[in-house]
């Protein structure tokens, strides 16, 4: 019976944070899906939880020839959330084109090289400690 009583709490202690990271995947899905009518197939994707004013870094690797879309889902608990790119000396590449939970970049590389994507949950809603956030790296 402790065990189960263990397992219990430490359920319910994590499962807020995984419905919340589920809202923002299922936002990222129904993106990544559109964009497959467009030509764009997907990378990678992926989901955490954030707490205000902290990051989460993605090392990338981009290929010449290409076209890059990386697309972002902040769940509700999200009031801005900042999409950038590091190259590997930590030196800001591009930063997001749009403000709110779902910054975007588009980028495009003439040579193989690696980046960082970095999530930063800039700013949360009232009352908010942390959210989910998704990231999807597309090309074509």
């Amino acid at each position: 019976m402790k065990v189960f009583s263990s397992l219990f709490l430490a359920l319910a202690l994590t499962s807020p944070a995984h419905a919340d990271e589920a809202k923002a995947e299922t936002c990222l899905r129904t993106k990544v899906w559109d964009g497959y009518a467009d030509g764009w197939a997907i990378r990678t994707m992926t989901s955490t939880t954030l707490e205000a004013g902290k990051t989460k870094s993605y090392l990338v690797t981009l290929y010449p020839g290409k076209e890059y879309f990386i697309q972002t889902c902040g769940a509700p608990g999200i009031a801005e959330l900042d999409v950038l790119l590091y190259d590997t000396e930590g030196k800001v590449v591009q930063r997001g084109t749009s403000a709110g939970r779902e910054p975007t970049l588009t980028l495009s590389s003439d040579k193989m090289a690696s980046y960082y994507v970095v999530l930063h949950a800039r700013a949360m809603a009232a009352d908010t400690k942390s959210a989910g956030v998704a990231l999807a790296v597309t090309y074509r």
